[in-house]
């Protein structure tokens, strides 16, 4: 029951952070919310949440990476590959091997490959983190797009340093050259684990489906252990099940054009998802919070480790890690614009430098989550002799501290550094989705004729399949007229007095639906069918109101 509790009140406190975030009047990150609600929670209760780092990763991540590799727009993604490559792989290795020095010259009561572990669970950033952060800032797209791809790949190469800092600390050894190796496999085997997954369930479901239907809860449960799946097996042959999450996530998006669910499937799934995405994005921070008063709880005694007497060292500790890493992450997307720069002026793009600002603002975003919690709990707490791991507790402070300062820079920084900036032209997408619309709208024409001859030819009665037929037409060409128009330059101003008054339509609809149903005049199940279309209706009009 105690178990049962803490998970009912960290679920509480995730509902909670939500509205406490909105009634704030000034603007601060749901994440740091949970945060403060954890550490409420933490200190309000004398049960603690014994977190197992191993349980946590396999938990929260394997779900998250695998919806956040499905969602993330892949052309984007694709477009600016050899920029998150760069960040993900370069840069974590630059992060590693700079900050663990620097980490090692302020402490020097932290060995080496200690300093090295923790410069490297605070080198990847984290995906959940920087959609929060997107949440309240207005961040462009194309840089969004960018830190999600980057966070998504780094988490691979930051947990494979660290496993490598730690074997060098229980062994005292070190091998560059089968790191290199192993870290090929660990790399390779997970991509390829999260691609055979994925095809191989989605091909065996669509298999399944096609002979004997489809079961929309067992077709949504398949999905949800989709990535489960390949994190076990990646991790069964020592490679990255973090990276396998990622690219089954990825390949899910492809194997669905080929083997689609029914529409009512994808819906439910769809709300499914966003529901676990929600909770888990949340507990992970709640958490974060209630480990806060426990790691705060054994400063005095962390601080003797690193030889001073008062606790404010940590503090600066702290500091300057963060101020390390926003300095090697500044100085490196600049080189990685400068050579994607260079690289453009070869093929003639023409791109321009741009904006310092927008250079320091990539530097901030790089918040760090849950693989930094995750990671430094994996510290292990003894070495081979059995003697105590050696500035475990210090690591994991300083790690905490770096979380939490990365979060509250990024929520202050960005604002100011994103106010006002002229942002680099980005493609309009109005017209190729306008396109897109047409010909679809052309081929169900073409499809609908198609139909309209079989049945005449069939059945006879060619005037009443040619009316009924020429009706769905009509709303088709109707359809392909407006866009037509629009893409010829016409006021779009028209358009958006259309959603309006679509709106203003749809809510009087609910309103007189909700009158008839407390009336009586109608029955339930006429009225939880007619409000799932208007449902649908309004988020139609109000999702096409958002994306101009």
């Amino acid at each position: 029951m105690e178990t049962v509790s803490i998970v009912l009140f960290l679920l509480l406190a995730v509902v909670v952070s939500g509205a406490v975030a909105r009634m704030l009047p000034f603007s601060v990150p749901t994440p740091l919310v949970q945060i403060v609600l954890g550490g409420v929670i933490g200190l309000s209760t004398s049960h603690r949440v014994d977190l197992d780092p191993e349980l946590f990763l396999f938990l929260f991540l394997p779900p998250l990476l695998f919806l956040d590799g499905w969602r993330i727009p892949k052309d984007e993604l694709f477009k600016d590959a050899s920029t998150v490559v760069e960040l993900a792989l370069g840069l974590v290795l630059i992060t590693v091997i700079g900050m663990g020095f620097l980490i090692h010259w302020m402490i020097p009561s932290m060995p080496l490959a200690v300093a090295f572990a923790l410069a490297a669970v605070v080198s990847p950033t984290d995906p959940i983190a920087v959609s929060a952060i997107a949440a309240r800032v207005p961040i462009p797209k194309r840089m969004m797009h960018i830190l999600e791809g980057e966070s998504l790949l780094n988490d691979a190469s930051g947990l494979v340093c660290l496993r490598f800092a730690v074997a060098a600390a229980l062994t005292g050894t070190f091998s560059a050259s089968s790191a290199a190796l192993n870290f090929l496999w660990v790399a390779g085997a997970g991509l390829v684990i999260g691609v055979v997954v994925t095809l191989v369930v989605t091909r065996a479901k669509a298999w399944v489906t096609k002979r004997w239907g489809e079961d929309t809860g067992s077709q949504i449960l398949v999905s949800l252990l989709i990535p489960f799946g390949s994190y076990l097996l990646a991790e069964h042959v020592h490679a990255s099940g973090i990276l396998a999450a990622v690219s089954a996530g990825v390949t899910m998006t492809y194997a669905e054009i080929s083997r689609q669910a029914l529409a009512a499937t994808r819906m439910r799934r769809n709300s499914v998802w966003d529901m676990i995405q929600f909770t888990l994005n949340g507990i992970i921070f709640v958490l974060l919070g209630e480990q806060l008063p426990g790691i705060l709880a054994g400063a005095r005694e962390t601080v003797a480790v690193t030889g001073h007497t008062q606790a404010w060292w940590l503090a600066v500790y702290i500091l300057v890690i963060v101020a390390g890493l926003a300095t090697l992450r500044f100085a490196w997307v600049w080189a990685s614009l400068k050579l994607t720069i260079l690289r453009g002026a070869r093929r003639g793009d023409g791109t321009k430098t741009p904006d310092w600002r927008l250079i320091a603002a990539t530097s901030v975003a790089g918040v760090r989550g849950a693989i930094t919690l995750a990671g430094v709990l994996t510290l292990p707490l003894a070495l081979n002799d059995g003697s105590p791991f050696p500035a475990r507790d210090l690591a994991i402070f300083l790690a905490a501290g770096v979380i939490i300062v990365s979060l509250v820079l990024a929520t202050l920084v960005l604002p100011i550094l994103l106010k006002g900036l002229a942002m680099p032209a980005e493609p309009a997408r109005q017209a190729e989705e306008d396109s897109v619309r047409i010909e679809v709208a052309e081929a169900a024409i073409r499809a609908i004729e198609r139909h309209q001859h079989a049945l005449a030819e069939t059945h006879g009665a060619a005037d009443v399949y040619s009316d009924a037929g020429g009706q769905i037409m009509n709303l088709y060409r109707e359809r392909i007229e407006g866009l037509s128009e629009r893409q010829s330059g016409a006021p779009r101003a028209s358009d958006n007095l259309a959603r309006e008054f679509r709106l203003v339509g749809v809510k009087a609809e609910r309103a007189a639906l909700s009158q008839m149903l407390r009336g009586r005049r109608i029955s339930s199940s006429i009225a939880q069918k007619l409000t799932r279309e208007l449902d649908l209706s309004e988020a139609r009009f109000s999702n096409a109101g958002a994306s101009h």
